[in-house]
């Protein structure tokens, strides 16, 4: 088996609604709906689907909870344009510009929390 990419992946959440204003307005992801009503957000090739608590689709994670997820997320946009925006949004930034590890080598970070209090790193590599 060769696994070449990610497609998509899920998180649970406690409000679909707060969760899709959040990742469309502060993080310019765009809403999606799909399959009976279901609710995503796509940021190019990929998508985050959202499971609302207690109602998740089936399959689904053994232990679903919100608030779990640690996500690595890749911007175009200078990380210093990328904090000023964030400011301008009421965002609570929990870092400043930070060096670390990604897939392919070095990469300079900030880190927030979306409002179930999944950790969102957003990167750009050197």
């Amino acid at each position: 088996m060769k696994i070449s990419a990610l497609d998509h992946f899920v998180l649970t959440v406690k409000d679909v609604n707060c969760s899709i204003k959040f990742y469309t307005q502060i993080l310019g992801m765009k809403e999606i709906s799909f399959e009976d009503g279901r609710k995503a957000v796509k940021f190019g090739s990929m998508k985050i689907n959202f499971h609302q608590l207690g109602k998740e689709v089936k399959p689904n994670a053994l232990n679903a909870t919100v608030g779990s997820a640690d996500i690595c997320l890749l911007t175009t946009t200078l990380l210093e344009d990328v904090l000023k925006e964030c400011k301008a949004k009421n965002v609570d930034v929990i870092s400043d510009i930070v060096k670390r590890t990604g897939a392919k080598g070095a990469i300079n970070s900030i880190y927030l929390r979306d409002p179930d209090g999944n950790l969102i790193e957003i990167s750009q590599y050197v």
